[in-house]
């Protein structure tokens, strides 16, 4: 898988910033087994989501609902199913897990302490991406190095050892402006969030505005900023390895 991987990578760096039809054609031909998309609906996953969806590309394209989403972001959801007259399909959490954790964290415990936001996000969000990621060879992530400096050392194409699969990032190269033209050039639909300085949209409980000058994902689990003991490298879970840190690249 490695050198699969690794061919991967070279095939995409070689192929053009602005062609993400390209890359993505690429990604589909490289294996004949299941490709999968997972989208929470910001602006990259709606890029990804239209280069799929337009050109009829064999990537099942696939969404965690954790049941706290904004109405937003499932009104986004119908339109885009509507503009490409294709569905998306959901994945919902155990109804026995999210049970369990209200009756004793609470409706919103999460608030309470980053380890019990982080069993939310695992109930709500990871355990639903391994129903969604098995029997996957390829997954596909709308992750970007300019996100923040904590992705910076990803690559196009990676080993999961922990799914056994490759996980692919075709915009990891992409700057905002980059992102911003691809969405004007095609019409992209887009949360309409984004407009009110939401730059990252998470479920509604833990994401908030930004204010100039913030970090473009302050608002998610901004309250954990608070406490300089907390983890700053703040992630739900569906991008960290079996050693609980960032996929990234390989120390060389």
């Amino acid at each position: 898988m490695e050198n699969s991987s690794e061919g991967l990578t070279q095939a995409l760096t070689h192929i053009k910033l602005e062609n993400l039809a390209e890359r993505l054609k690429a990604v589909e031909q490289s294996s004949p087994e299941r490709k999968v998309f997972t989208s929470s609906f910001g602006k990259e996953d709606q890029c990804i989501t239209h280069a799929i969806f337009s050109q009829g590309l064999d990537i099942e394209i696939v969404t965690l609902d954790t049941g706290r989403l904004f109405p937003e972001t499932y009104t986004l959801w119908a339109d885009t199913e509507s503009r490409y007259g294709k569905k998306i399909h959901a994945y919902y959490p155990s109804h026995q897990d999210i049970e369990s954790f209200v009756l004793e964290k609470g409706i919103n415990g999460f608030y309470d302490s980053q380890a019990t936001r982080k069993q939310c996000c695992h109930i709500r969000k990871v355990v639903p991406l391994g129903r969604a990621l098995k029997d996957a060879k390829i997954w596909i992530t709308g992750i970007r190095m300019a996100q923040t400096a904590s992705r910076g050392e990803m690559t196009f194409a990676e080993n999961d050892s922990g799914r056994n699969l490759i996980k692919v990032n075709p915009l990891l190269d992409w700057s905002d402006d980059d992102m911003e033209r691809y969405i004007r050039a095609h019409d992209i639909p887009v949360n309409s969030l984004h407009a009110q300085n939401y730059p990252s949209i998470g479920c509604q409980p833990c994401t908030r505005a930004i204010t100039a000058g913030e970090d473009p994902r302050a608002g998610r689990w901004w309250w954990e900023n608070e406490d300089e003991n907390q983890d700053q490298n703040q992630e739900c879970g569906l991008h960290v390895g079996p050693d609980g840190r960032l996929v990234r690249k390989s120390a060389s």
